[in-house]
């Protein structure tokens, strides 16, 4: 049984998130910058079985593109180049990155560390990647 790694993508970091084997829990993996991440996927997928990725796709309240959404379409036509037998889906992320500060505030995260975007980042692609399980199911 695969894990199935979520991607919050940014211009200049990429949070990540990985399910366990049996597909049960969203764990944060890393923040890695936007130009590493194709060789850090490659290195994370040669050690570990990942059956599927699920990539946060940011839309307006009223369902329309936003400024990022034409950068990571990009991300994501590279990513299909880079993994051509890898299954990727997109999921909306509308409200990730408050969702990911108010568990930060919940958790008892510092003002420090709550201030680290690549902790948002890292915990944002947790919550895309608990909200896809749960859209599926899972």
């Amino acid at each position: 049984m695969g894990r199935i790694l979520a991607i919050d993508y940014g211009s200049k970091r990429v949070g990540l998130a990985v399910t366990d084997p049996l597909k049960i829990i969203a764990s944060a993996l890393d923040t890695i910058h936007s130009k590493d991440v194709l060789e850090f996927l490659k290195a994370y997928i040669a050690r570990e079985e990942v059956e599927a990725m699920v990539v946060g796709m940011p839309v307006n309240l009223d369902g329309e593109d936003t400024n990022n959404t034409p950068q990571v379409k990009g991300f994501v036509k590279g990513l299909k180049k880079a993994f051509p037998d890898m299954p990727i889906h997109l999921h909306d992320e509308r409200f990730t990155s408050s969702m990911a500060m108010s568990a930060m505030i919940t958790s008892g995260y510092s003002k420090k560390d709550r201030r680290e975007k690549g902790n948002i980042d890292k915990i944002s692609a947790t919550i895309i990647l608990q909200s896809f399980m749960e859209s599926k199911g899972m």
